[in-house]
This record gives C-alpha cells, sequence and structure tokens, in this order.
C-alpha cells in the first residue's frame, strides 16, 4: 500500500463531523470510566485525564491515538509512590551497578550520553492496567480508560553494554531495578522490578531522550529503563539503582503486584479466584480507535475516516479489521508501519453513512502469529484488571 494512498483516506475527516455529544456506552464499553479531561496543566504536559495527582496519574485523550508517535506533552503518566525528586543535577546523577559484577560502577548521565554506543527504538509503553475500566465486576486498580499508553521513539544506551562493562559473575541470572520515587509511609515497600537474564535483548534500553528531547519529568527524567514488547511496570523511572543476583528475590511489586492467573485463559473470577498466579510480562494484542470518539455527531452521506493504531509485543501487526454491522462483516482498514515492529501501527478506514441514527464501528487487530483481538465478551475476568484487549467499538449519531 502507498503512503500517498494512505494520507489521502484522511483529507475528508474534517468535513464529516458537526459537533460531540454525549451518548451512553454499551455493554462492551468502559463502565466506571472518568473521562473528562482536566483544565489543569501538570509540568510539560497538556490537558489530559486525571485519575490523581498524588502519585500523578494521567491518562491520554482518545483523541491521541490517532497518530503513530504519541507527543511528550500527550503522553500518560504512571507513578506508583506518591514522593518524587523535583530537582536533580544532571551533572550529579549517577546509576549504581552492584551485585554479581566483577566491577561495581557508578555511571553518570554524561558518561551515560559519551562512553557508549547509543541506540535508538520506538516502542508503545503500555499499563498493565490500561482499559481496567472495561471490566464487570470492577477490579482493584485505577480505572483507566484506554489512554494509559503511548509510543515514543527512545535513545539510550543498551542495558546489555552496561552489564558487559560491569562484567557478570558465574551465576548472575536476575537483574533488579530501583528508581527514586518512595512512598510517604516509612514501611511501604520500595518499587524494585525484577527481569531475568533471559528476559533481555539488544532492544532494552536505559532512555533519557524521548522523541529527540530529555525525558520528561513525569516520565522518568533523566533516565529510565525501556523494555520494549513489555507492559511498561518494569519500565523503572528516575533509575538509580541496578543489582544484579544469582536468584529471584522475593519483593512486594513482583509477588503481590502486577500477576494474573496463571492459567490458558489467565482468568478466574470473584468467587473462584485462581491460586496460582504469574507476573504480566509481553503485551497482546490490541487496537484503538482514536477518531471518530463516542458521541460525535456525524453528518449523513459524508466519508467519515476512522483513525486509530495497533499493536503487540513486537511480532508485528497484519491486518486491522473494522466492522459496521456489530461484527457481522469485516474489511480490512489500510495500515501505515513505519516505526518498527515495537511501535504502533497507524490503520485508516473509510466510510460512508447511508443511514440515519446511531452507527458502531468495531476494530480490531491481527498480528503476524495470527493472534485476533477477541471481543469483550469473550474476555476472561481477572482480580487486578490487566490485560484487557477487547475489540474497541466507538458509537456516534449520523445526522
Amino acid at each position: 500500500m502507498k503512503r500517498r494512498d494512505f494520507l489521502k483516506t484522511s483529507i475528508a475527516a474534517s468535513a464529516a463531523i458537526l459537533g460531540t455529544t454525549e451518548l451512553s456506552a454499551d455493554v462492551h464499553q468502559a463502565r466506571n470510566y472518568n473521562n473528562e479531561i482536566s483544565e489543569v496543566n501538570f509540568p510539560e504536559k497538556a490537558r489530559m485525564i486525571v485519575h490523581s495527582d498524588r502519585p500523578p496519574l494521567l491518562e491520554s485523550p482518545m483523541s491521541t491515538f490517532t497518530r503513530g508517535i504519541t507527543e511528550n506533552d500527550k503522553f500518560f503518566v504512571r507513578w506508583h509512590l506518591p514522593d518524587i525528586p523535583q530537582h536533580y543535577d544532571p551533572d550529579k546523577y549517577t546509576i549504581e551497578i552492584n551485585g554479581l559484577v566483577e566491577k561495581e560502577l557508578k555511571i553518570t548521565l554524561k558518561e551515560l550520553k559519551t562512553g557508549f554506543e547509543q541506540v535508538e527504538v520506538a516502542a508503545v509503553q503500555q499499563c498493565g492496567g490500561n482499559s481496567r475500566s472495561s471490566f464487570s465486576p470492577i477490579t482493584g486498580g485505577i480505572q483507566w480508560g484506554n489512554g494509559a499508553m503511548g509510543c515514543a521513539k527512545f535513545k539510550g544506551v543498551r542495558l546489555r553494554d552496561i552489564l558487559n562493562r560491569a562484567g557478570l559473575k558465574k551465576g548472575a541470572s536476575w537483574v533488579g531495578f530501583n528508581g527514586r520515587e518512595t512512598a510517604a509511609y516509612y514501611k511501604t515497600p520500595d518499587f524494585v522490578r525484577e527481569l531475568n537474564m533471559d528476559e533481555l535483548d539488544d532492544h532494552v534500553i536505559l532512555a533519557y531522550e524521548m522523541n529527540g528531547e530529555d525525558l520528561p519529568y513525569l516520565n522518568g527524567y533523566p533516565i529510565r529503563l525501556v523494555i520494549p514488547g513489555y507492559y511498561s511496570d518494569s519500565w523503572v523511572k528516575m533509575l538509580s539503582h541496578i543489582t544484579v543476583t544469582n536468584k529471584y528475590k522475593h519483593l512486594f511489586f513482583m509477588d503481590k503486584g502486577y500477576r494474573i492467573a496463571d492459567n490458558k485463559c489467565e482468568c478466574e473470577t470473584p468467587d473462584h479466584l485462581y491460586k496460582t498466579t504469574k507476573p504480566i510480562t509481553i503485551m497482546n494484542v490490541k487496537s484503538i480507535i482514536g477518531f471518530p470518539e463516542n458521541g460525535m455527531k456525524m453528518y449523513h452521506n459524508s466519508e467519515i475516516v476512522v483513525r486509530g493504531v495497533a499493536w503487540d509485543d513486537g511480532a508485528g501487526i497484519s491486518k486491522v479489521m473494522v466492522s459496521t454491522d456489530n461484527g457481522k462483516t469485516w474489511d480490512e482498514a489500510l495500515l501505515k508501519q513505519e516505526n518498527g515492529r515495537y511501535a504502533y501501527t497507524e490503520f485508516r478506514y473509510a466510510f460512508k453513512p447511508a443511514k440515519y441514527g446511531k452507527l458502531t464501528f468495531m476494530a480490531k487487530a491481527i498480528n503476524n502469529l495470527g493472534a485476533e483481538q477477541p471481543l469483550s465478551k469473550d474476555i476472561g475476568w481477572n482480580r487486578g484488571g490487566y490485560k484487557y484487549n477487547g475489540i474497541h467499538e466507538v458509537t456516534v449519531e449520523i445526522i
């Protein structure tokens, strides 16, 4: 598909829209979701949906998801602990590498930028609880809509190069990551995440730039971990310590948080919780419609261009299908893929409504391995509200 064909489908989009109004959500839409955009701006951020101000929990508006790269000021924010340092001297900031290494290191930001090979990766960063508000009954955790995600071009240094510089001792098999956010209560555990050495590849980096600029303060300045293909719960911000060990350390945010039922469907029921659980790691296949949005009024016989993004864990998106008849038939959307396999795939679908009244668009992504987004009714419940990837539906009114 030629680039000009993809872009041509967007030309008529603005002519189709008249205005916005509220429509009641159907059974597959977020039930417990606050989508009100705040009138208050956080540092370096546009107006966003605010779930909390301490710690900052900011969700991107749906209009964000019509582009392959998310602007820094519209990129979602998720912190776990309320006390976040407000000032750092970049000349004095260091990351400590310790544990089962031949040589413990303290690497400055300057050394990170000049002493290692610099690499860049475009990757989707998505909270494991994104779309949690679509689960019923309500689960624990922040009731995110669909906007706890973004896609950016990150620049930094391979984690593997840093570990090689330190030198791994025999038996080194786990790596722990800690940042500089702290709890208000002294008994609250640190937010520490661990990865097995087998999970590390050359795409895992320590990033200091995001879309050609310094990392925004609320997105982890000055350095954060980037793990393409993984949910962002392990993408530790304001990274301060990297510790190598020979065995898994039992930590709260590994043993209790961000876990899901360890069975084939990764599901359970509120009355019968599955006994064994596992950490959430790689993302499943998913797509979101960024335009139009629920409740918009569109003109009869005008060309509506449905726009959105699709992604997975890096296998790559092969198709995005769109339905306008409640899933009875599906048409293939036009795709644009230009930022690599870990980034968003943009999609477009042009449609001219011939009938008045409510019209629902449905979008589902299919990846190169054949994995396909399920209908919302086919998604099993889990207590943490993680990994929701039901087919997205948007209902508009044709006038």
